[in-house]
C-alpha cells in the first residue's frame, strides 16, 4: 500500500512539472532587442515612429475605416466607429511597411558599402583605411544621416578606440537581421582570423549581393500584375457599393440586421482573401 502511494505521489509530481513545462513554453518571451557593442545603435527589428509617422499611420487606419464604413453602411456612427477600430491595424501596417522599408534601404546601403570596400581593399588599404573611405563614400552618396554611414561611423570609432573588428561587425549583424549582412559578418571574422584574402571575400560577397537583389527585383516585376490583379480586387466591393449606392434606395443598401450581418461577413472575407493573397505573392529570396 505505502509503496502504491509513494508511486501515485510520484506520478502527480512529474504530471505537475510537465504542466509547468508547457505552461512556460506557451508564455511567449519578449524580445530583448540588440545593444551596440559601441556607442549607440538601433536594433533594425524594432522600429520606433516619430511623431509626424505615427499621425500618417492613424490618419490612414481611421480615414480607410471611415469611407468602408460610410460606403457600405451609409451611416457617420458607424463610419466613425469602423474608422476608431481600424486606426491601431492602420498604425501597425504602416510601421511594419516603413520598417522593411529601412531594411531594404540598409542592405542597398551594404551593398554600396561592399564595392567601396572592394575598391580600397584593391587599392591596397588596410581595413582601418577601407572603412573610413568607405564612410567617406556612403556620406557622398546618402548624406549623413543614413543608417549605414551611421554604422560606419561607429566601427571606424571603435577601431581608433581598439575594438576589434570582427566583434563590431558580428554585432551590427545582428542587429541588421539580415541573412546577406550576417553572412558576410561570419567570413569576413574567418577570414581575417586565419589570414584569408579579405579583397576577394568582399569581392565575392558583393557579387552574392548585387545577384540576389537583381533575381528579387525580376520577381517583383514577374509578380506585379499579380499585385495589381489583388489590390483590385478588393477594391471592387466598395466600387460595388458605390454603384448600387448612385442606383436609387435599393434593399441592399438598407442597414436591416441581415444586411448589416451579412455585409459584415463579406468585409470579413474579403480582408481574409486579401490577407492570404498577400501571402502567397509575398516571395522572398
Amino acid at each position: 500500500m505505502k509503496k502504491e502511494r509513494n508511486i501515485k505521489k510520484e506520478e502527480v509530481k512529474v504530471r505537475k512539472v510537465k504542466k509547468q513545462k508547457v505552461k512556460k513554453k506557451k508564455i511567449k518571451k519578449k524580445y530583448v532587442p540588440e545593444q551596440a557593442l559601441f556607442g549607440k545603435a538601433d536594433d533594425y527589428y524594432i522600429y520606433h515612429l516619430n511623431l509626424p509617422e505615427r499621425i500618417s499611420g492613424i490618419a490612414m487606419g481611421f480615414f480607410s475605416g471611415f469611407f468602408v464604413g460610410m460606403v457600405f453602411f451609409r451611416s457617420f456612427l458607424i463610419a466613425v466607429t469602423a474608422g476608431a477600430v481600424c486606426v491601431i491595424p492602420g498604425i501597425r501596417k504602416y510601421k511594419d511597411y516603413l520598417k522593411e522599408k529601412r531594411k531594404q534601404n540598409l542592405l542597398l546601403q551594404f551593398r554600396d558599402m561592399m564595392e567601396s570596400l572592394s575598391a580600397s581593399y584593391s587599392a591596397g588599404k588596410n581595413t582601418q583605411g577601407a572603412f573610413q573611405d568607405a564612410c567617406a563614400d556612403l556620406i557622398a552618396i546618402y548624406g549623413e544621416k543614413a543608417d549605414m554611414v551611421h554604422e560606419l561611423k561607429l566601427i571606424v570609432s571603435g577601431l581608433y578606440n581598439g575594438q576589434n573588428i570582427d566583434d563590431m561587425l558580428t554585432n551590427f549583424a545582428l542587429r541588421s537581421h539580415l541573412d546577406d549582412i550576417e553572412s558576410f559578418a561570419t567570413i569576413f571574422e574567418v577570414s581575417n582570423r586565419y589570414g584569408g584574402n579579405l579583397k576577394k571575400v568582399v569581392g565575392e560577397t558583393r557579387q552574392i549581393i548585387n545577384e540576389k537583389i537583381e533575381t528579387e527585383l525580376e520577381i517583383r516585376t514577374i509578380l506585379t500584375a499579380n499585385k495589381n490583379d489583388l489590390n483590385i480586387m478588393i477594391i471592387m466591393p466598395v466600387v460595388i457599393m458605390l454603384m448600387l449606392s448612385g442606383m436609387g434606395d435599393m434593399s441592399i443598401i438598407q442597414n436591416t440586421p441581415v444586411n448589416v450581418v451579412v455585409k459584415i461577413v463579406a468585409l470579413a472575407l474579403f480582408g481574409i482573401a486579401y490577407y492570404m493573397g498577400r501571402k502567397i505573392v509575398d516571395i522572398r529570396i
